[in-house]
């Protein structure tokens, strides 16, 4: 797979889950844990919302900003960083939600954080040694 249809698949899959945030914001008020609601002042629900804008945010910014790319690699990257206290705290309370309905799957999907990270970067290429230009 080249990294522009990695980039573009990564668009799409956090453009619908994003979207997700907006349609369904129960089923991902499960996956906040109580202290981001102390740490950020905001309610479960508003941090979905958050979380929901971030990720159309991002996705956009895959498809529509090519000369960012690298930089939304970063920030795709930290954001799958910086949600994975939630996948964790969904696989210890044992919360079900769409497709994670299982403690296998919970604890399955612990482990494809990692990967998205990984995936976020390659795909922009933000991991590689940038190329210098010459004048």
């Amino acid at each position: 797979m080249s990294r522009a249809v990695a980039r573009w698949v990564l668009a799409a899959a956090l453009g619908m889950i994003g979207v997700m945030h907006f349609v369904s914001t129960r089923g991902f008020r499960v996956v906040v844990p109580d202290w981001a609601t102390r740490l950020t002042r905001l309610d479960k629900n508003e941090i979905v919302l958050a979380s929901g804008a971030a990720e159309v945010a991002l996705a956009v910014g895959l498809v529509a900003l090519p000369r960012e790319q690298r930089r939304i690699g970063w920030a795709t990257a930290a954001f799958f960083v910086a949600v994975f206290p939630g996948n964790v705290h969904q696989w210890r309370t044992r919360r079900s939600t769409p497709g994670l309905d299982t403690d296998a799957r919970r604890l399955g999907r612990l482990f494809l954080q990692p990967l998205l990270v990984a995936w976020a970067l390659w795909a922009t290429a933000a991991a590689a040694p940038r190329r210098r230009r010459r004048p």
